[in-house]
This record gives structure tokens, sequence and C-alpha cells, in this order.
């Protein structure tokens, strides 16, 4: 049964197959193998090796009769003819011939409807033992007769030669539609498992389903009120969203029906840098046995995570299955959201705290995806740095990104749903000048925004991105809600917002000729 099935995938053998094998199993595969060791908590600690980040300009699509017309082609979306990925293929199933492979047969879409199985097939233990956190798990019965929709190959150790296999590096990731695969190549970085099969859904869902596939966070209250959370890195949708006063559904991907909100995965993905118990009890405490932290450092002589250490990248992570959340909800979906929190870290400290989004400025702000970089985040960083991705995961939308801005305009004016723009970065002048919005006031207003206390409250006009921010919030300092009036030097504001105006209408030049009139008018001034 199982050489069948291996070669139904072209893989004609292996060394040995390990199908499914439980948490316990793959960790103490890894351990024996040397490459993990465990953390006093009883997280694995791996290193991933090169890549401890995606590489999305080694991403590809196989241009075919599926997607030739239907993928937004650019920079970002790179395509392959058929014949180059069917030749990797052979040779990735060729290099799997003389290996161990670990296989994890796992699903997507917590809503049945849509769900689809998974089968990953990897050589390394710790990257099964990642599918298994992150994807849903089905029990032995349901393992039974499992047949999967799709595939992954994962090859961490396979390197693809440019001149001649028709990718530009070593290392690629390459979905095909039309045979229903992943094949990843030259990284052990186990954050493309997880981003390849959102980019797959990222198509399939709008295209087959009209549904809106969502680059977010979602939690529910205990009156079923559901609340989504945009944002990039940095900008607290992981941390906002695991509140222990609301239920998780999921951290990261979502989906949005015309009735519900339903996450993707069956586990968390979370950046650890700085993480403190006290500031980020719940995933702090999900960091226990089962659990895979990548590319961490420990203390010297301990095995106690220095969660400050970012000697190997700052991009520091731990994979769980959600269930480690205590809080979360199983399964993971509720209905349709009554609030969206398109989330910034502003670091000119331009932006309110939080602003009321109508249509057409949610729909313009969707497709900005606007954040910031800091000095000190990355290399190369000495100031502070606007950073643009359309639909807050631009990296991820096959689709042209105001196709998904279309989706959000429509679930918003036919739910009645409530969209706020929140800046969880500067006030009071930008990085270096002012300081960052304290959790606690932005934990509140989000809660005020969400029970309805908000909207009760006077709103004033900000002149120069035309946005409609709160003049009080019960609980909030009230001079904080207009970032003008945080600033000593007023006129140095407007000459930093304008700066900023400029960069977001820079920025959306290349939308115009998609974007309706209403979407553009929907920008700062010019």
């Amino acid at each position: 049964m199982l050489t069948k099935t291996l070669s139904d995938f072209g893989i004609a053998k292996a060394q040995s197959i390990h199908w499914n094998l439980l948490p316990s199993e793959l960790i103490e595969h890894t351990i024996q193998l040397k490459q993990g060791v465990f953390a006093n908590t009883g997280a694995l600690v791996v290193d991933t090796g090169k890549f401890t980040g995606r590489v999305p300009k080694d991403r590809y699509f196989v241009k075919d009769a599926i997607t030739e017309n239907k993928i937004h082609w650019g920079p970002v979306n790179q395509f392959v003819s058929e014949s180059v990925h069917a030749n990797l293929y052979k040779k990735v199933a060729k290099y799997f011939s003389d290996k161990d492979i670990y296989v994890q047969d796992c699903g997507v879409c917590a809503d049945p409807k849509y769900r689809m199985k998974i089968r990953v097939m990897t050589e390394n233990p710790w990257s099964a033992l990642f599918a298994h956190n992150m994807f849903l798990r089905y029990s032995k019965s349901e393992l039974k007769n499992f047949t999967p929709d799709w595939t992954v190959l994962c090859a961490p150790g396979f390197k693809a030669n440019p001149e001649i296999d028709g990718v530009t590096n070593e290392q690629f990731i390459i979905v095909d539609f039309t045979k229903k695969n992943v094949l990843i190549g030259g990284t052990g970085y186990t954050g493309e498992i997880k981003k390849s099969i959102f980019t797959m859904l990222n198509f399939i869902l709008p295209v087959e389903h009209h549904v809106f596939p969502m680059h977010s966070s979602a939690n529910i209250g205990n009156s079923g009120d559901v609340a989504v959370f945009f944002g990039l890195s940095g900008t607290g949708k992981t941390t906002l969203s695991n509140d222990p006063y609301r239920k998780l559904i999921g951290d990261d991907e979502h989906a949005w029906t015309d009735h519900s909100v339903f996450n993707f995965e069956g586990g968390c993905y979370a950046k650890v840098v700085d993480i403190r118990p006290d500031t980020e009890p719940l995933i702090y405490n999900a960091i226990k046995f089962g659990a895979l932290l990548e590319n961490v450092k420990f203390f010297p002589g301990k095995r106690q995570v220095n969660y400050h250490d970012i000697s190997i990248t700052e991009n520091t992570r731990v994979s769980y299955p959600i269930d480690f959340i205590t809080n979360s909800v199983q399964p993971s979906y509720g209905p349709a959201p009554k609030h969206v929190f398109l989330l910034t870290c502003d670091a000119f400290g331009v932006l309110p705290p939080i602003a009321r989004l109508n249509k057409a400025q949610a729909m313009y702000q969707f497709v900005s995806g606007y954040t910031s970089k800091v000095p000190g985040t990355e290399d190369g960083v000495a100031e502070p740095q606007a950073t643009f991705s359309a639909g807050y995961g631009e990296p991820f939308l096959p689709l042209h990104p105001i196709e998904y801005a279309h989706l959000l305009g429509e679930k918003m004016e036919q739910q009645n749903v409530k969209i706020w723009l929140v800046n969880t970065g500067w006030i009071g002048g930008g990085f270096g000048v002012g300081h960052r919005m304290r959790l606690d006031h932005t934990r509140l207003l989000l809660s005020s925004a969400m029970n309805g206390e908000l909207e009760r409250q006077e709103f004033e006009t900000e002149s120069i991105f035309g946005l409609s921010m709160p003049k009080t919030c019960p609980g909030i300092p009230e001079n904080i809600l207009n970032p003008k009036h945080t600033w000593k030097d007023e006129v140095a504001y407007d000459s930093s917002a304008k700066m900023l105006a400029n960069k977001f209408n820079v920025n959306f030049k290349k939308f115009e000729s998609q974007a309706s009139a209403e979407i553009a008018a929907a920008g700062p001034l010019k």
C-alpha cells in the first residue's frame, strides 16, 4: 500500500517511510538524528539552516490553462513552464529514493464545506512535526482511506541547477494548480510549507467559491461576535488577537464567506523575539513539549531560550497546535465578523491610534497595506521606512490585489461590518522622538470599538488622510486620539503627514489602472 502510494507521486522507492508519526515520535527522531535539542520548557529547538525566512523571489506558479489568464503575473507572481516543473519534480522524486521520508496527512479549512486534504512529504522529521502542528489533524480512522487533494514535496537538501533547471537559484518553490502539488527545494525554512498552501487557497477560494481569503488573525467574544485583524509583521496581529477575554479562532490565515469566518489552519506560527510572559502569556505558555522553536539561542550554559538574542535571525518562530492556546475555540470558525481591524505600526507618528473607515477608505487602506520598519529590525535599516504590501500579504496573492479589495468591500457592505484603522506605532513624534502606543491603550480602544462604546463618541476628521477619529474614549487620555495634538511642533507634524501621504500616493499608482474612482478618491490629499 505504501509503495503504491509513493509510486503515485513518482517516487519509486525510499530508504524507509515514516507514515503519520505522532509528535513524540517525530521529536524522538529529530533528537536521534541530532537535528534538534530540547529547551527547558520541553519545546523542540531546531536550526532551519541557510534560510531563516521565506524566499519570495524564488516562488513560481506553473503557467497553464488554469492559471494563464487568471494569475496577476509580474515580479511577485513569476511563472515556469509545465516542462520545467515536470523536470524538477522528477529530480526531487529521484532525490527522495534513497532517503528516509516522513509523511504527514492533514487538512486545511476548518469549515467542512471547504475542507481540503493535504499530504506533506519531507526528509526531516521536524518539518513533518511542523506540518502536524500547523494543519488540521485527522483521527486514525479518518486516515485509513486518506486520499490527498494536494501534495507538498519538501526537499531542503535538494538544490536546483539554475543553468539547466529553468529557475533563478538553487532554492525554489513551485505551485502547480493542474497537478495539485507544491514542490519545495533548497530551503529548510518551514514557513514555506505553510505559505505555499496559503497561496494556493488564495487562488482557489475566490476563483472557485467567491470566498474572501485573508492574511489575518481572528477571535470571538462570549456573545458570538467575531473580530478580524489584518496586519504585517510587527503590527500586533498575533498579540492583539490573543486576548484573554476572547477566544482565538486563529492567528494568521482565514476565509470570510457569506455566513462565517473560518481558520485555514490547525495551529499557530508566532514570532518569539522579545516575547515575555507578562505581555503575551498565552503564546509564552504554549512553548512546551510538542511546540517547535526555530532559530533561537540559549543563554550560555543553559537550555533556557534567550528570546532577545537575534544573532541567527530577527525572525525567530514557534509553531504549536492551536489547542495549546487555552482559550482557543474548537472547531476554528465562527459567524461573519462584526468588526475588522487594519493594523499598522506607523513609525512616523502620523496616523491616529484608531480611525473609523468607510467602504472606500477600507478598500484603499487594504490595497495599500501600510506599515513601517524601524531601525534595528533589519540590517541596513537606519531610519524609519514606509512599507506597503497589498492586502497585508502581497507575496501570497495570485490574483490582482484589487480583486481582493473588492471582496472586502462587498463583505463590508452586505454584512454591515465596521472597519477600523489602528496604529500600534508611534505618537508624539516619529521614531526617536515620540513613543510607541501603549499596548493596554490599544487593547482598550479595540474593546471599546467592539462593544459599541466608541461609536457613541463624537468624531472629527483628520485633514490630510481624511480619517474619522474619535475625540474621546473612556479610559484613554483625550490628547492621544488626535496625533497632531501629541506633537510639540504641529508644523512638523503637518510636514511628516504630507511626506507619508506622498508615499501612499506614489505606491497607489500601480493600482490606478484597476481601481475605481471611488477607491482612488479615498486616499490622502495629493
